[in-house]
Formats: structure tokens, C-alpha cells, sequence
């Protein structure tokens, strides 16, 4: 029979390695969960960020940019106005305007002749058309024209897009004089 010895001593090397083999694949592990944690908050960043875009979208997309103010009569205003740069058309009955003074005054654009592109004043314009430019008549009850007053003109057209102008009345309100 052969005579053999038997190595006691626990093979350190070996294990170091088997150690350092399960810390990596943990290491792993964790770096697989971070970035699955990363990129789903990135979507989630990516979707907030195109809803706020879309409601500004919406917003914005029709939007009426006041071009003058003039006093048509005792009770009217004559107002110039087009739709601002990038706005979709818009109905001229999803054009609300209002003005504010002691009292109030609101109402929709007129659908009738009352509204209509510059140069074509025997044409009713249904729609506002962007690139146009048009007229309508305001017809006040409470904020008539007033010698030495100040009245604020709020225009909301289609789905939230706001303008306001401060409407200055000099000492004189006869018609033809220019507010805005």
C-alpha cells in the first residue's frame, strides 16, 4: 500500500475567490435594479413633460392678440383683432370676451355681420381664421364708455387661450376715439 498524506490546512485562496465571485454577482444585481429604477422614473419625467406640453398646447392654441380699441357709440365698442402667430382656427361663438369696471360686461363674439374680416364688412366670418385680421362690435350695458376711465378687456377664445388690455378713455368718448 501506498503511503499518502492528507493536506489538512483549509485552502484560503479558494475561498477569497468564491467571496469575491458572490459579492460581484450581487454587485450585479443591484446595478440591474438601479438602472430598471432609473430608466422607469425617465419615463415616467417623459410622460409629465409631454402632458404639460400637450395643456400648454391646448391652451395656446388659440389665443386672440387685440389690435386696437376704438368707441363705436354711447354703448359699443369697435375692436380690431387676429388670432395670434401658431393658433388653430377658432368658431367666432368660442370667442367670449368681458369687460370689467365697476360692473361687468360679457358676451360672445357676434355671429352676425357685426364680426368680420377687415375689407369684407357685408360678410359674416363663423369662423376666425389665423393670418386675418377682423372687426367686431362690443355692445356694453354696464361699462359704457366713460370720459376719463379705465376698463379692463378679457378675450378667452377656444379652450383657455387669454388676452387683456387695459381700455384708456381720454376726456373725450365720442365715437371714433381710440382707447387701445
Amino acid at each position: 500500500m501506498k503511503n499518502e498524506k492528507k493536506n489538512e490546512n483549509r485552502d484560503e485562496i479558494a475561498a477569497i475567490g468564491i467571496g469575491a465571485m458572490i459579492v460581484f454577482i450581487a454587485l450585479i444585481l443591484v446595478a440591474a435594479v438601479a438602472a430598471a429604477v432609473i430608466i422607469q422614473t425617465a419615463e415616467k419625467l417623459q410622460q409629465n413633460a409631454q402632458a404639460t406640453g400637450q395643456d400648454t398646447t391646448d391652451s395656446m392654441s388659440a389665443r386672440v392678440v387685440l389690435l386696437g380699441v376704438v368707441v363705436g357709440g354711447a354703448t359699443a365698442l369697435d375692436v380690431t383683432f387676429e388670432l395670434a402667430p401658431g393658433s388653430d382656427d377658432v368658431p367666432t361663438a368660442d370667442i367670449q370676451w368681458s369687460i370689467v369696471c365697476g360692473g361687468l360686461d360679457r358676451g360672445a363674439l357676434p355671429t352676425t355681420t357685426a364680426t368680420h374680416q377687415v375689407g369684407t364688412p357685408a360678410v359674416a366670418a363663423t369662423t376666425i381664421v389665423a393670418g386675418n385680421t377682423y372687426v367686431t362690435e362690443l355692445t356694453t350695458a354696464n361699462c359704457n364708455p366713460a370720459a376719463n376711465a379705465e376698463h379692463t378687456l378679457l378675450v378667452v377664445a377656444g379652450s383657455g387661450g387669454q388676452s387683456y388690455e387695459i381700455l384708456n378713455y381720454g376726456g373725450d368718448v365720442s365715437a371714433g376715439e381710440v382707447v387701445l
